[in-house]
């Protein structure tokens, strides 16, 4: 990703840059390794915008902090809205034929979240990195800020990424799920609330206050970085249905590594 598409006009991207614990240089004691850290991103794919050798459409970050030559590119959670984003440049007139002819070519490429996780702590000392802009899905930052409403936050924005796990009571822990043949225990990060509230039902009934924690991507992964809890080993993220969707569509020794679990709670 060294190797940048570079163009002028403004990239139509809302969102935070992640990890920005990576990207203050404050490197903290590391309670996973990277490596680790890197495999439980692995299981959530995201989707750049490239152009046809691969490469991401980037452009100059701006600002009074911004690093002189450092760009920034645009990171989807939703493959739809990635592809509509190209859509969009595509049918925009263009009179710079150089320009044009970029916009024909580009594409959505999926990769897991822990590639872009691991490309940034192996550039995070380069003056001319490249940073990641992430758009989050609308529809669950909504869900999310309303969520923290109900708890009585006075929330007017949601910065991050969302993440929903579901928990035996405000007070009490995570509810684990059980996985696989012989049973492990996870306990399990949505990226979808729609997972969560399917979750939360089959809880429910015999854990009456259970509900749904709303947290950022950002502050997993500051955890996953700087605590020693054994319970972290645990946790296990599930990508939203619709980007589980577009696993299930890769060819099987593609897609084996991001198979998402069914959803079944400890009884």
């Amino acid at each position: 990703m060294n190797s940048l598409v570079r163009w002028g006009t403004t990239l139509g991207v809302v969102g935070s840059t992640l990890l920005s614990a990576i990207l203050s240089g404050n490197a903290p004691v590391l309670a996973l390794s990277d490596q680790k850290i890197k495999q439980i991103l692995d299981q959530v794919p995201v989707f750049l915008i490239t152009n046809s050798q691969g490469l991401p459409l980037s452009r100059p970050l701006e600002g009074q902090n911004a690093q002189k030559g450092s760009a920034v590119t645009g990171v989807y959670m939703s493959q739809q809205e990635a592809q509509a984003f190209v859509n969009q440049l595509r049918n925009t007139p263009e009179k710079d034929p150089k320009k044009a002819e970029i916009f024909k070519s580009l594409q959505v490429t999926a990769v897991p979240l822990g590639v872009i996780y691991q490309q940034l702590q192996q550039t995070k000392n380069q003056p001319n990195r490249l940073l990641f802009a992430f758009k989050p899905v609308d529809r669950e930052i909504q869900e999310a800020m309303q969520l923290l409403r109900q708890n009585g936050q006075n929330v007017k924005q949601f910065r991050s990424v969302p993440i929903f796990i579901v928990r035996f009571a405000p007070d009490q822990g995570y509810v684990p799920i059980q996985l696989g043949p012989d049973k492990k225990e996870y306990i399990p990060l949505f990226t979808s609330k729609q997972d969560a509230d399917n979750l939360l039902k089959q809880v429910k009934p015999k854990f009456p206050k259970a509900d749904i924690q709303v947290v950022d991507v950002d502050g997993i992964i500051k955890t996953l970085q700087e605590r020693n809890d054994k319970w972290l080993e645990q946790v296990i993220f599930f990508p939203s249905p619709e980007a589980r969707q577009y696993i299930q569509s890769l060819p099987r020794k593609n897609a084996s590594s991001q198979t998402a679990p069914a959803i079944q709670p400890k009884r």
